[in-house]
């Protein structure tokens, strides 16, 4: 493929997650089957909280498109590829439930790929022990979110939460398979300095 078509691929796929329209999921949605909320109040705050988790499914597509651009490791690369893929079935899912409570994703997703992307690429640069160390320690933070998350969802919101509960499955499995590789142990502040990047998304995200 020419260098131009593939900026422009890249470009497109970069407008495709940020902007829509949903992408297609492998995988069937595990909420297909199960019954939608019914209550106003209910609606929109389960509608913020899948806002939040769509725009952490964005973070996530750029966090990986950075770390395996600046990866000079074909099987790391691999493996992010397949994370990657799974995290588009969780950006697909989401998408369809939003549009399912009468909302739609953050306005900002746009800012939230391109620091994502760019933390993902800086991350990949200082080595490959504290690049898997990164993916490691952000899928332990969304796992942890996702938890709070299924105690925040309203109770009768049984299709959120299946969605939820599925995607906190993935996230474990990816951070365990970066642990496998060998990933490094992060330092204490630059956990702080995620949990609170990653607290001011989720501020953001579930209004705007």
């Amino acid at each position: 493929m020419h260098k131009t078509d593939r900026i422009l691929t890249r470009l497109n796929t970069i407008l495709h997650i940020t902007l829509g329209p949903a992408p297609a999921h492998q995988r069937d949605n595990p909420a297909h089957s199960v019954d939608s909320v019914a209550e106003r109040s209910d609606r929109r705050h389960a509608a913020g909280l899948m806002r939040v988790n769509h725009s952490g499914e964005v973070c996530a597509q750029a966090l990986y498109s950075g770390q395996a651009f600046a990866s000079k490791n074909p099987e790391l690369q691999q493996k992010l590829a397949h994370a990657a893929d799974e995290e588009l079935d969780h950006l697909a899912w989401c998408t369809e439930r939003l549009h399912e409570l009468g909302s739609q994703p953050s306005k900002l997703n746009v800012f939230w790929y391109g620091g994502s992307w760019l933390l993902g690429a800086a991350a990949s640069l200082a080595g490959e022990r504290w690049n898997l160390g990164f993916l490691e320690e952000t899928e332990k933070q969304v796992e942890a979110h996702l938890q709070g998350h299924l105690k925040r969802l309203p109770e009768n919101d049984q299709r959120s939460r299946e969605i939820v509960a599925q995607m906190k499955i993935d996230e474990a499995e990816h951070a365990q398979m970066a642990h496998d590789a060998g990933a490094a142990g992060l330092p204490r502040p630059v956990k702080s300095m995620m949990a609170g990047s990653a607290a001011l998304m989720k501020w953001l995200a579930y209004r705007i």
